[in-house]
């Protein structure tokens, strides 16, 4: 093996660790969706795992592709730029939307109270949520698209550091070389995401909004816009 292979391989840990934690969207969005939606966290760290799989196998076979066919490194990156201003747009419209409904939802779950008689003209009263006594059975078995949406972006956002890394070892010939890099370069990014999930995850729950808890979606979505607006005009 071509003695660059192993310094490639470190410099792909190192890259993979800095891009990870440099981007708050490898993180964020699973913190503050897993807080809002109450999943456990086994449920959020494997919806992190999976995400994490999505976005880096698509530059992967993008630039094993590239190498195999012969496309120029330039044209590889172009069209990775492309696919970074496409999952930080839709990054920023789900933010939004999903804070727009979470505005609205948290309106509904407002507590009031009614005052009503009994027949003994006993007058009281008592508080409730619409959100909550009118929510109907059916509803509440619906299955929630939120990982769904969080996946198909994290499958369009490119790793941008990983197509320089993988096209020296491709220019050598060295296949295996490539896997290396790629490899290790995947391993580290998704075990960093893993590791700033966990921890976050861990130590949010014993953060206590008191009123604001109802506003939980809204602070979420605003936190996914967030982030995706810093992909798009701070290149984070």
């Amino acid at each position: 093996m071509n003695d660059a292979i192993p310094i490639l391989a470190g410099t792909a840990a190192l890259i993979g660790l800095g891009h990870t934690l440099a981007g708050p969207d490898h993180y964020l969005p699973f913190i503050v969706m897993g807080k809002a939606r109450n999943w456990s966290m086994g449920k959020t760290l494997w919806i992190t795992f999976l995400c994490g799989i999505g976005h880096v196998i698509g530059s992967i076979v993008l630039g094993l592709l590239g190498a195999m066919l012969g496309v120029a490194l330039g044209k590889l990156e172009l069209f990775e730029a492309w696919r970074g201003n496409l999952a930080a747009q839709l990054l920023i419209i789900f933010g939004f939307t999903y804070c727009i409904w979470g505005v609205h939802r948290a309106i509904k779950k407002k507590p009031h109270t009614h005052a009503h008689a009994h027949t003994d003209e006993v007058l009281h009263t008592h508080k409730h949520s619409h959100l909550k006594d009118h929510a109907h059975p059916h509803e509440m078995k619906t299955r929630s698209i939120t990982p769904w949406v969080l996946f198909t972006i994290f499958v369009l956002g490119p790793c941008e550091p990983l197509i320089p890394l993988i096209m020296y070892p491709a220019a050598e010939h060295s296949f295996g070389g490539m896997l290396l890099v790629a490899g290790i370069f995947a391993l580290t990014t998704i075990g960093t995401m893993l590791t700033v999930v966990l921890v976050s995850a861990w130590g949010i729950q014993f953060v206590k909004i008191g009123s604001l808890e109802r506003f939980s979606h809204a602070l979420a979505g605003a936190a996914v816009c967030l982030s995706g607006l810093a992909i798009q005009f701070l290149g984070l």
